[in-house]
């Protein structure tokens, strides 16, 4: 027996709890954080929710290097970033505090121009990491499952999204072999936006019959399995919702209750 067949494997690591809950339970529980969002005006509840998210997806999701490098340097730098592109464009009247912090010219950027930044960037990066929370731990065929169980819609319309779902990565390796093949074969070569247009002109045409032969064969492939032919289809392992799922939804909406009311 060979030393490596003689090594223990190393087990996968587990997915978090959020993997395991209903993709329904993820997207009520976060609804009317969304719609008070919408509504306040304060910084102190998106910057509540904000953190709140960012703590489950921390707790509760198996994030790759990648995420984790974009949730805790690029999250951050980028509310800073729409921070204060929002507010160079505030208008003078809102901002409360007229303490100067730039000046350039007729110009005044302002402490309370940088605070109405920082309450809008903070709202939009709020409603994205709460979008985070089930996005970043669901699938399409499990969402879809859970809308054909729990919410009773159509399969015809869940799955037929999934499938023109799983298009977008196949669209982005067949830009890739086509960008590649047009590099051999010296179309459309050089730089700058004649060259860009050129390129993007030439590959239209290929995408497009791609596209079309892939669509027909998942045609062909959900008809011969009988999509459709039946008003209800049975599942393997059909989605639940359990007391968990419960319990989670019931914890976030206290919480944002909690957070808009207290403030």
């Amino acid at each position: 027996m060979t030393a490596t067949a003689s090594a223990p494997r190393l087990a996968e690591r587990p997915p978090g709890f959020l993997a395991r809950l209903n993709p329904l339970a993820k997207v009520a529980a976060v609804v009317p954080a969304w719609i008070g969002l919408l509504v306040t005006r304060d910084a102190v509840v998106p910057l509540v929710l904000l953190l709140a998210a960012v703590v489950l997806l921390l707790v509760g999701a198996r994030l790759s290097p990648r995420a984790l490098v974009l949730l805790l340097l690029g999250l951050p730098a980028g509310v800073l970033l729409t921070a204060i592109g929002f507010g160079l464009w505030a208008e003078p009247g809102r901002s409360a505090d007229a303490t100067v912090l730039v000046a350039v010219g007729s110009y005044e950027f302002t402490v309370g121009a940088l605070v109405v930044g920082l309450t809008t960037a903070l709202r939009i990066a709020a409603i994205l990491a709460l979008a985070l929370v089930g996005g970043l731990t669901t699938s399409g065929p499990d969402l879809a499952r859970a809308l054909t169980a729990q919410l009773h819609i159509p399969y015809r319309f869940a799955y037929t999204a999934v499938a023109a779902y799983r298009f977008v990565p196949l669209f982005a390796s067949e830009l890739a072999a086509i960008h590649r093949a047009m590099r051999v074969r010296g179309v459309a070569p050089g730089r700058g936006p004649v060259a860009a247009v050129r390129r993007a002109s030439a590959m239209v045409v290929p995408l497009l019959a791609s596209s079309i032969r892939h669509a027909d064969r998942v045609a062909l492939t959900m008809e011969s399995r009988a999509f459709g032919a039946h008003p209800r289809r049975t599942e393997r392992i059909p989605p639940q919702w359990r007391a968990r799922d419960t319990v989670f939804v019931v914890a976030l909406w206290a919480l944002t209750a909690a957070v808009l009311v207290l403030r």
